[in-house]
C-alpha cells in the first residue's frame, strides 16, 4: 500500500484482494474500483458496490458512537437475510471488531442463553429481539443523517469471527476463527473467482453462507441472496442472473430435484459451473439427479466444519465412482476411522472419523462453551463413518444421534435417506423414543410437499422405501407434518426434536 493512497494495492486489475489485505478496507477498494457494479441481490432489490460500501461506512461510524464499537469488540449480528446483515459485517471488519452471527429464529431462552456465552458489545438486530441487557442497533430504525458514508482508515482485528453453534445437543457454543480479519489462503473460496456471480440461498448467518457472501463480496462477486429459499424461486434466479457459482444444502437440491420434471427439464442451468454442496448427507438418488441434470465436472462437494478441523472433496466423477461418498481428504490432510478405544480400524468398519493434519490440532479454531475432541495430534467432529478400499469417506452419522435398539447401533441418516427417496417426502427426521423392551424404538417425522396429502397408513406409505432395511431399521411410529424439520442451513436437530416429543408424550 501506498501512503498517499492506502487501498491503491488492496487489488490487482482482475479484482483478486492481495494478500495480507483488510477485510473491511476491501469492500471499498471494490468500490471505487467499479461503483456502479452489483454487489449485493436480495429478492427483487440490487445494491452497487457504491452504496453497499457507503452504508457499511456509515454503520460503522454509529457503532463506534460514543462508548461503542472499538477493536476486538464482539457484534453479535441476528438478523434474516437482509443488506443490513452484510453492511453490519463489513462496518465491524472496518472497526476491528468481531462479527459474530446467530440466528434470529432463536426463542427467547436460547437467545439469552447465547448472548450469556458470546457477551457482545452490541446486538445488531430488531425490536422483535429478546431483551438481553446489551445495547441493540434495530435496523429498521434509519441511521442519523449526519453519519458520512466516506471510508474509514484501513484496520486489521482479531479473531476474524465467532460463529454460533446450537451443536448436535442443542446447547450453544462458540466457535471462534483465530485467524485476523485479512485476506489470506484461508480466505480463498474454491472454484469461486473473483467479480463472478454467486447464487446463495442460505441463511447468511450459517457459517458456510455467511463465508460464500461476505467473502466473495471482498472478491468484487455479485452474490445473489434469498430471504427464504424456495425451489422454483431458485430456478428464476438462476434464469435472471446467470450465477455461475451455486452454494446448496441437500435438502434444497432435492426439493429443486422434487419440482414437476416439466419445469427442470425447461430451466436454463447452463451458466452454472459449480454447485458446491455440503453441511449434511445428500441422498443418493438427489446427487445422481444433479449429477444427471448438470454433469459430473460441475458437482462438488465438501465434508468439513466451521472448524476446519479438517476437508474432504468429491467430484461428481468421483461420486460415480464411489456412490454415497464424500471424498478423500485434501493435500496434507489424512483421515482416520477409530473404535471406542481409539485403535485404527480397517476400510469398511463404522468408527469414529478423525483428521490428521500436518500443522498442529486446534490452530485454527477454538470453542467457548465446549470441550474439543483434540487426542494427540487428531481431531474430529463427533461424526462415524468408514473408509473404502480405495480411502474414501461416507458419513454415517454423528455419535450423539445414534440410537441404541437392543444392544445394537443404528443409525438415523440412513433411515432418513431412504425415506426421502418417495416423491411426496420433502424431509425425513428419524429419532430414538424410549422403549421399555428394546431400550429405544424409532420413530420418523416426515415432512411432506405442499401438495401431498397425509397418508391412512404411514407404515404402507413408507414400506417401498424401507424395503431394502432390515426390520430393526423400520420405524416403529410416524408422523406426518407439513412444517420444515431441517433448519434454514439444511441441519438436522434431532435432539430437540426428541426432547419435544418426550415433552408432549409426559
Amino acid at each position: 500500500m501506498t501512503d498517499d493512497n492506502p487501498l491503491a494495492d488492496l487489488i490487482d486489475a482482475t479484482g483478486q484482494p492481495a494478500q495480507g489485505a483488510p477485510l473491511g478496507a476491501l469492500l471499498t477498494a471494490q468500490a471505487r474500483a467499479m461503483p456502479d457494479a452489483p454487489a449485493l441481490t436480495i429478492g427483487d432489490r440490487t445494491w452497487s458496490f457504491a452504496m453497499l460500501d457507503a452504508r457499511a461506512n456509515r454503520r460503522a461510524r454509529q457503532l463506534s458512537g460514543p462508548g461503542g464499537v472499538g477493536p476486538g469488540d464482539r457484534v453479535m449480528i441476528a438478523l434474516r437475510n437482509r443488506i443490513e446483515f452484510v453492511e453490519a459485517v463489513f462496518a465491524a471488519w472496518k472497526l476491528g471488531a468481531v462479527p459474530c452471527p446467530a440466528s434470529w429464529r432463536l426463542v427467547a431462552e436460547e437467545f439469552i442463553e447465547l448472548t450469556a456465552l458470546l457477551s457482545p458489545k452490541i446486538i445488531v438486530g430488531t425490536a422483535d429481539l429478546p431483551s438481553v441487557g446489551a445495547p441493540l442497533i434495530d435496523i429498521d430504525v434509519a441511521l442519523p443523517s449526519d453519519l458520512t458514508g466516506t471510508p474509514l482508515p484501513p484496520v486489521i482485528g482479531s479473531p476474524n469471527r465467532i460463529i454460533t453453534s446450537g451443536g448436535s445437543t442443542g446447547r450453544p457454543k462458540l466457535i471462534v476463527d483465530p485467524t485476523p480479519s485479512a485476506w489470506g489462503p484461508d480466505k480463498e473460496g474454491r472454484n469461486r473467482p473473483p467479480r463472478t456471480v454467486l447464487l446463495v440461498p442460505g441463511p447468511f448467518y450459517h457459517s458456510a453462507p455467511f463465508a460464500y457472501v461476505t467473502l466473495a463480496i471482498a472478491q468484487g462477486c455479485h452474490v445473489v441472496g434469498v430471504e427464504q429459499f424456495d425451489a422454483r424461486d431458485w430456478l428464476r434466479l438462476v434464469k435472471r442472473h446467470r450465477p455461475s457459482f451455486g452454494y446448496l444444502v441437500p435438502t434444497m437440491m432435492s426439493r429443486i430435484a422434487k419440482l414437476p420434471r416439466a419445469e427442470t427439464a425447461a430451466a436454463d442451468l447452463s451458466s452454472l459451473r459449480t454447485i458446491l454442496h455440503m453441511a449434511a448427507p445428500c441422498p443418493v438418488d438427489v446427487k445422481r439427479w444433479w449429477i444427471e441434470r448438470l454433469g459430473p465436472d460441475r458437482i462438488l462437494e465438501v465434508y468439513g466444519g466451521s472448524e476446519r478441523i479438517g476437508t474432504t472433496l468429491l467430484t461428481g466423477a468421483e461420486w460415480l465412482e464411489h456412490p454415497g461418498s464424500v471424498g478423500r481428504p485434501v493435500a496434507g490432510e489424512e483421515v482416520l476411522i477409530l473404535d471406542e478405544e481409539g485403535r485404527s480400524l480397517p476400510p469398511g468398519e463404522i468408527g469414529e472419523i478423525v483428521f490428521r493434519r500436518a500443522v498442529p490440532p486446534g490452530d485454527k479454531y477454538a470453542y467457548i462453551g465446549a470441550d474439543t475432541r483434540i487426542r494427540g495430534d487428531l481431531d474430529g467432529f463427533g461424526d462415524l463413518g468408514r473408509l473404502d478400499a480405495d480411502g474414501y469417506l461416507y458419513i454415517a452419522d454423528r455419535r450423539t444421534d445414534m440410537v441404541t435398539i437392543g444392544g445394537t447401533n443404528v443409525f438415523p441418516a440412513e433411515i432418513e435417506a431412504a425415506i426421502e427417496t418417495l416423491p411426496e417426502v420433502l424431509c425425513a427426521a428419524v429419532i430414538g423414543m424410549p422403549d421399555a423392551d428394546m431400550g429405544n424404538r424409532l420413530h420418523a417425522i416426515i415432512e411432506l410437499a405442499p401438495d401431498a396429502a397425509s397418508p391412512d397408513d404411514g407404515f404402507a406409505f413408507l414400506a417401498p422405501a424401507l424395503a431394502r432395511l432390515s426390520a430393526i431399521k423400520r420405524p416403529h411410529s410416524v408422523e406426518f407434518t407439513k412444517e420444515r424439520v431441517r433448519d434454514d442451513a439444511g441441519k438436522l436437530r434431532r435432539a430437540r426434536l426428541r426432547a419435544e416429543r418426550l415433552q408432549e408424550a409426559g
